[in-house]
């Protein structure tokens, strides 16, 4: 892992010194920057970027495959008998998936018999598990649920402290991403042998301290957490995952799911990339942030899956 480590720090002193990666939200007016080399298929029609097929449960998601659509539930996830409701209105509204909450254990004992009464109403729709802070919760929950959303910023380096890290050694670098992959492995060898999903999902406000001494809060850190995590992944021989590069900033977020995909070209890695703007809110509002930042990378070839983030009722992120 020490190899990868240094492969990736390298990378980011790459990026840096090429100014590729610059934050969309610095001083001034935003400006979106194109990443260098390949991003989507064709800058001159909408064409489906290839991709591999990702199963959560009995729903494919991929280039194959028609776009999904998801939603979040609202309820208390420990009111069993209220998420199950909510579950089966989304369910009804169109909804592909549903992810729910999952805070600690009584949130995770309660995801098994959501599950359970799921199935008991007929209902298959695949849950997505939203873990934070808790590895060890989302290896429980992972007996119960079809995919488990992990963010790198928070799954194995904790709550964010907003400390300013200063690395003196390559050493010490290495060190904080070897802990990580000790942490991040027993999830990848639960799903490799259960047959389920992981969602490595980089949200641009909650990025590590040791991702952000290396490359500052950029969609070039973004990106570089959710490769951290991916080459876990991989090592292990485990595929059935897929990306997202969440911000509240269309323009942030338009810009990491790009040079998203420009280094997936480079890799040629082919995974299937989940769309979404970070709470865009409700209303008009909310509904143009999504239209703008989730529209603008279908037009790519880009997105194999998506949910609109509404501050209202989640079955309303489906019309």
């Amino acid at each position: 892992s020490s190899s990868s480590s240094s492969s990736s720090s390298s990378k980011a002193k790459a990026w840096r010194k090429s100014g590729k990666v610059r934050s969309a939200e610095g001083a001034g007016a935003p400006k979106l920057i194109l990443p260098e080399g390949l991003y989507c298929e064709t800058i001159y029609k909408t064409q489906r970027r290839p991709t591999s097929t990702v199963w959560v449960g009995n729903v494919p998601i991929g280039s194959e495959h028609p776009i999904a659509r998801q939603t979040m539930t609202t309820t208390d996830t420990k009111n069993v008998d209220a998420t199950v409701e909510q579950v089966m209105k989304c369910a009804d509204n169109g909804a592909d998936l549903v992810r729910i909450t999952v805070q600690g254990g009584r949130e995770a004992e309660a995801c098994m018999h959501i599950r359970e009464k799921l199935f008991k109403y007929g209902y298959d729709t695949p849950l997505v598990a939203d873990i934070h802070f808790n590895p060890k919760v989302a290896l429980r929950v992972c007996d119960a649920f079809e995919k488990i959303r992990v963010n790198p910023g928070n799954f194995a380096d904790g709550i964010k402290k907003f400390d300013d890290l200063t690395y003196e050694t390559q050493e010490e670098y290495d060190a904080e991403v070897e802990q990580m992959e000790e942490i991040f492995t027993p999830l990848v060898e639960k799903c490799k042998k259960l047959g389920r999903a992981i969602r490595i999902g980089t949200n641009h406000g909650s990025l590590s301290a040791r991702i952000l001494s290396y490359y500052g809060d950029t969609p070039g850190g973004m990106v570089e957490s959710a490769f951290e995590f991916a080459r876990v992944c991989r090592k292990h021989d485990y595929h059935n995952f897929l990306f997202s590069m969440k911000a509240s900033n269309p323009l942030v977020m338009v810009q990491a799911y790009r040079l998203l995909a420009s280094e997936m070209y480079k890799l040629d890695w082919n995974y299937p990339l989940h769309l979404g703007v970070t709470e865009a809110g409700e209303g008009e509002d909310g509904r143009m942030k999504s239209a703008i930042g989730i529209g603008t990378l279908l037009m790519d070839g880009l997105g194999d899956t998506i949910r609109v983030s509404l501050t209202e009722d989640p079955e309303l992120e489906m019309e």
